[in-house]
């Protein structure tokens, strides 16, 4: 049920209040001692119910100490209490019909709540490429029923952690919200070797062109680059384009390099006349 009417993925109008109850009551039925408490509570106050009593003379004096209601003046205010924790009273409500109090959809603020606690940071991760990490990316969240959208600057580590403030739960005085801490997860590229803000790719080159010479276009996350290739080039050979790499996470105006591997490629299929030719090479070398 939690997870049917979990927020990010409900998006009827009452999937949050759903969604509170469930927790609420997964809390208590989930603990020996307060199933037990409710169990009890229960069976007194549906027998209450059935003699034709109401909310407002049923005996909470087994469940509350007089002296909290001396102060109080109000059971439901502390319903919570009876489980150990103020913050599932709305959970009895629902259940219990209000408890002298009547029943309200509209959070309680807990009296004795401290104004400067923080809520509980929501936690999160989010995957991104290596392409994504070289230019930036966005992403359109949802959390507490909120949809926002999170800027990702370049130069990104893996398992890197960002604080949004602000964005996570609220805290039981409705006060101070907690954070949204985000994991970003850099996916592995196939092609490309990350070291740092450096990259390591291969990129390969026809025959002819590492015998005689000539240029050669390489792909990058900033474009196709024009590479010059000299006449006998070696497969293997490693060339570095400066400021091509990853920016700088701190300062995205410093980027490390790009170095590629020249990977000589062999053609598949050669026509009767270029074998001929390259035999003819053949025996011009073996003289």
């Amino acid at each position: 049920m939690a997870k049917k009417y979990h927020p990010d993925s409900n998006k009827s109008s009452d999937a949050e209040i759903r969604f509170k109850e469930i927790s609420e009551a997964y809390t208590v039925l989930s603990d020996p001692e307060k199933r037990k408490k409710y169990d009890l509570l229960g069976s007194n106050w549906n027998k209450h119910r059935q003699t034709g009593g109401s909310n407002d003379d049923f005996n909470w004096s087994d469940y509350f100490s007089q002296n909290f209601r001396q102060k109080s003046g109000n059971a439901r205010q502390k319903v919570g209490d009876v489980f150990g924790d103020g913050g599932i009273s709305d959970f009895f409500d629902r259940i219990f019909g209000g408890m002298g109090g009547g029943f309200t959809q509209t959070p309680r603020q807990n009296p004795n709540a401290n104004v400067y606690e923080k809520g509980e940071n929501f936690k999160t991760e989010i995957q991104i490429s290596l392409e994504e990490v070289c230019k930036g990316t966005k992403r359109q969240l949802q959390f507490n029923g909120e949809k926002f959208e999170v800027n990702f600057k370049p130069g990104l580590q893996d398992n890197q952690k960002l604080k949004l403030t602000g964005k996570g739960k609220s805290s039981k005085s409705g006060a101070n919200a907690g954070d949204l801490i985000i994991t970003v997860k850099v996916s592995e590229d196939p092609k490309i070797i990350r070291k740092g803000n450096d990259l390591y790719a291969d990129t390969e080159i026809d025959l002819l062109t590492a015998v005689l010479g000539g240029e050669h276009y390489a792909d990058t996350f900033y474009g196709k680059v024009k590479l010059k290739i000299s006449a006998g080039t070696r497969s293997g050979k490693l060339l570095k384009l400066k400021g091509m790499g990853l920016p700088d996470y701190k300062n995205n105006s410093h980027k490390g390099d790009l170095f590629l591997k020249l990977i000589i490629q062999l053609p598949e299929k050669l026509s009767d006349k270029e074998i001929e030719i390259f035999k003819e090479m053949q025996k011009n070398r073996n003289k």
